[in-house]
């Protein structure tokens, strides 16, 4: 369920809103375009939002910004606390995309941002189901991630990062469970979803689900 990476996330709490902004060269291409991501995953959310991997509330903070209801999931006892001191008016609470509290409002809207990945296509499908059992007609899911056009794709990138000397960013590459838009298509197809994409740099994609 993604928390077996929970040390990691412990790990990049302090560091993370450093490597958001470009100041680590191994995650520069994946984090390209990070304003315009939070800001287009925002614009496709609308009514009570139920954000999932909340990190350090770079997301939150816009979405609050926009007028819309928020309360957010995030698993790591390191990043809940500083997002509690950067707005502390946020309802967070302790889960993951699969087990968590009940929100405390109807949701229109299901958000992340480069955190979907943590759970096996297996757990993802779990977790589509419930987004699917939570949301009303018309819902949406917007999940802004690093997911790949085909699986030779993905041995492209981690070549390439390999070949630049990028030890750490090849180690997420190989460790974690990204996947592809053929299979993340299929999942939320299968769960009464219409699909639609936006790339927004060499690693992100977002994807908008739209609940028949």
């Amino acid at each position: 369920m993604g928390r077996e990476f929970l040390d990691i996330f412990e790990e990049w709490a302090e560091e993370y809103d450093r490597s958001v902004t470009g100041h680590d060269p191994q995650y520069e291409a994946v984090f390209a375009n990070y304003d315009a991501i939070l800001n287009e995953v925002t614009n496709e959310s609308f009514g009570n939002v139920l954000e999932f991997g909340v990190g350090t509330g770079n997301l939150s903070q816009k979405l609050l910004d926009a007028g819309l209801g928020v309360v957010g999931v995030e698993p790591s006892p390191a990043m809940r606390d500083i997002v509690m001191e950067k707005i502390p008016d946020l309802n967070i609470m302790d889960g993951d995309f699969i087990s968590f509290p009940k929100p405390p409002m109807k949701i229109d809207t299901i958000v992340s941002t480069y955190a979907f990945h943590h759970l096996t296509d297996e757990e993802k499908e779990v977790a589509v189901k419930q987004f699917s059992n939570m949301l009303p007609t018309n819902g949406k899911v917007v999940f802004a991630d690093t997911i790949f056009a085909s699986n030779q794709v993905r041995k492209d990138i981690i070549a390439n990062a390999h070949a630049k000397g990028y030890v750490d960013l090849v180690e997420d590459l190989n460790r974690e469970y990204y996947t592809t838009i053929d299979v993340l298509k299929d999942m939320f197809e299968r769960h009464h979803f219409m699909v639609s994409w936006k790339q927004m740099n060499d690693f992100v994609w977002i994807l908008i689900a739209n609940k028949k």
